[in-house]
């Protein structure tokens, strides 16, 4: 495996046609014809025998000639609902943006079978590669679980590598998340307010659903600024607030939604009692009523301490003289893949692709965003060796 990452190298055009391709034919949620026909074809070509186990949920598995247990690598292949404003010539045909990199993950799994495949011989157990859609909607990694992908063999471990851009780490630079909650547990909630509409010349004869709805939003930023321990990193964001069509009617209704980012249980289940609380109570205060929704998105990735660990080992002879960086911050943003960590031990880990001063100045899921394809073989490099390396020493 010494010759590894050139090996990876030599593929780097084939791997940034996948890229392209895919960027160029974005999907979102878990409908993904376009996508799921591209990996399960690129896959056949390779000699793979991949199932679509569910929509547009695409598993294969490669080795098993050797005895030993299985290690599963994920790469995520859903879009968002955004019109691309970049003048790349592979800009998105369609509403859907690969705004937040998975176009690049899919990519570099897809980079990361062709060199397992070389490999097979060599493989100590085997590795079963999941590309899967509908992560944004946190609904993908569930489906899949449900539908078997850790079972028929029984997944030991798995790891997933997730791409970043427009912050100041220099592209191809390796960030490892901590061991423990590596990222923020997610729930999406939203707030209905019913009153009185009217007139809006005539106030007094209403009850403003608006005037609550905004009472409510100031009201529930007490719960970051005054309610949770400031060592106890929540965020609680209010995204969309909605009532009325017209300068001159006061509505009947009016609504706000937004998400809940926590670490710990205890405070994913406070901050959904305090929502409520706080909105029906101003809501009451003001003459009208109030309902709340929550919908439960997903856990925390957990980074198992040992691979954290082996993955530092294994990388750090792979990728000299690229840094390996061990980071003592978790990130606030929600992965799917944390229904995966919940059952089995995991990784997930963080490539840079692009900083502002290589001109990537947009963060993912914004319009502008660009990614750094020149690195973009180091992520198949990692999936592979880590994969491989495990196997064999576990």
């Amino acid at each position: 495996m010494e010759n590894l990452l050139e090996e990876a190298k030599k593929l780097q055009s084939t791997i940034v046609m996948h890229r392209r391709y895919l960027h160029e034919n974005a999907e979102i949620n878990v409908n993904l014809p376009l996508t799921t026909k591209y990996v399960i074809d690129r896959l056949k070509e390779m000699g793979y025998d991949p199932k679509e186990i569910c929509q547009s949920e695409v598993v294969a598995i490669v080795g098993g000639k050797k005895p030993g247990k299985t290690f599963m690598l994920r790469a995520d292949m859903d879009a968002l609902p955004i019109v691309e404003e970049t003048d790349v010539s592979f800009k998105s045909r369609n509403n859907s943006m690969h705004a937040c990199g998975h176009d690049m993950h899919t990519s570099m799994l897809l980079g990361a079978a062709e060199l397992l495949k070389k490999h097979e011989d060599e493989i100590e157990g085997q590795i079963k590669l999941m590309f899967q859609p509908g992560e944004e909607t946190l609904a993908g990694a569930k489906n899949m679980i449900e539908a078997g992908v850790l079972e028929n063999p029984k997944v030991d471990a798995a790891m997933m590598i997730h791409v970043i851009t427009g912050m100041p780490i220099p592209s191809g630079t390796v960030l490892v998340l901590p061991s423990g909650a590596a990222s923020a547990a997610s729930d999406r909630f939203t707030v209905k307010v019913h009153g009185k509409g009217g007139h809006g010349a005539m106030p007094h004869t209403t009850v403003d659903p608006l005037n609550v709805i905004s009472h409510i939003h100031l009201a529930l930023q007490s719960i970051n600024s005054r309610e949770v321990a400031p060592a106890d990193n929540v965020a609680l964001t209010v995204c969309q607030i909605h009532g009325g069509n017209a300068a001159n009617v006061i509505p009947d209704t009016a609504f706000l939604s937004g998400t809940i980012r926590t670490y710990c249980k205890e405070s994913r289940e406070f901050i959904k009692n305090r929502i409520h609380e706080i909105s029906m109570g101003i809501a009451s205060t003001l003459r009208a009523s109030a309902a709340v929704e929550h919908n439960t998105g997903c856990p925390s990735v957990i980074n198992d301490k040992s691979l954290v660990e082996q993955f530092v080992k294994y990388s750090n002879s792979l990728l000299a003289p690229y840094r390996v960086v061990n980071m003592d911050e978790k990130t606030s943003a929600s992965e799917d893949f944390g229904f995966v960590s919940e059952l089995v031990p995991s990784l997930m880990v963080i490539l840079s692709a692009g900083s502002p001063q290589d001109g990537y100045s947009y963060p993912q899921h914004h319009p502008k965003a660009l990614f750094d394809e020149n690195n973009i073989y180091i992520g198949a490099a990692l999936y592979t060796n880590m994969a491989m390396e495990w196997l064999k020493n576990n």
